[in-house]
């Protein structure tokens, strides 16, 4: 069935929602202004690919992951499967959203595991980006995100990746046991800048 005039539409938290099921809505919804696939795992960069080529008045996008860096925020609430199938390479999405969504306003993109070479694919390919939401994207630092966003003429408000340890009551040893990935991510991404690792612990 043909929704042909269909704008906005939303099927976040839908772990039943695959590629093959974005590749129906980009060929028979071609109108789409907005669309929301938050927390669909099932979702790779092929369907955002389809989704730009074939709705090209796409002005919104909202693409958050959850927050795999405190798995205990979803404990008890979403299968620990499906946290565990979390689309790891955040890089492939951005180029997907670079190359093909040249209309985009808004983007939202938090959590993902995008590095500065993703983003900056996507400030290149999206120059009338005016809203971002970066909350929780590790991968990219201060200087990142200023160098990528210094072309984006429209921009009026982005969300920074701020983050924080989440249990400030443990003591620092148990805290790199129940957040290893977190840890290795800071000495990973700021190869021993004080000053950046001071500025995601702080804020």
């Amino acid at each position: 069935m043909k929704c042909p005039n269909l704008e906005v539409l939303s099927i976040k938290c839908c772990p039943n929602v695959t590629d093959s099921s974005m590749a129906d809505i980009a060929f028979r919804c071609p109108m789409i202004l907005e669309l929301d696939i938050s927390y669909c795992h099932e979702i790779s960069h092929e369907s955002l690919v389809l989704i730009g080529r074939n709705c090209p008045n796409l002005k919104i996008l909202k693409r958050n992951l959850m927050n795999w860096l405190d798995p205990s925020e979803h404990a008890g609430v979403v299968p620990e499967e499906y946290l565990k199938t979390c689309p790891q390479d955040g890089n492939s999405e951005a180029a997907a959203i670079g190359k093909s969504m040249p209309n985009l306003e808004h983007l939202e993109l938090r959590f993902s595991k995008v590095s500065a070479k993703g983003f900056a694919l996507i400030s290149v390919g999206c120059p009338n980006l005016e809203y971002l939401d970066l909350f929780g994207c590790v991968n990219l630092t201060s200087r990142d995100i200023e160098n990528a966003t210094s072309n984006l003429k429209n921009l009026k408000e982005i969300k920074k990746p701020n983050f924080y340890i989440p249990s400030i009551d443990m003591h620092f040893g148990e805290e790199r046991n129940f957040f290893p990935s977190f840890f290795a991510l800071l000495c990973m991404n700021n190869r021993g800048r004080r000053e950046e690792i001071s500025e995601i612990i702080l804020q």
